[in-house]
């Protein structure tokens, strides 16, 4: 269950850094701009979405299960 986010973020992260990349380099030396940020944003928003209904589903079917912050030492 850890790797299964743990990947996801990494794929929110891999997806925001091809966004920041397609800005600094799209529009440069003359050439005409390309949509290569909006799209790497929009798959940031639809794999941050998917993981958190993912992380729902895995709550309503027991797989994982909330623990909590302790509010004074055992």
């Amino acid at each position: 269950m850890k790797w299964i986010v743990i990947l996801g973020f990494i794929g929110i992260l891999a997806a925001l850094a091809m966004a920041g990349r397609a800005m600094l380099r799209d529009g440069r030396d003359g050439k005409p701009k390309t949509n290569r940020m909006a799209h790497a944003l929009a798959w940031r928003v639809g794999l941050s979405v998917a993981l958190f209904l993912f992380i729902l589903l895995s709550w309503q079917l027991g797989w994982v299960q909330p623990t909590g912050l302790p509010l004074a030492p055992k």
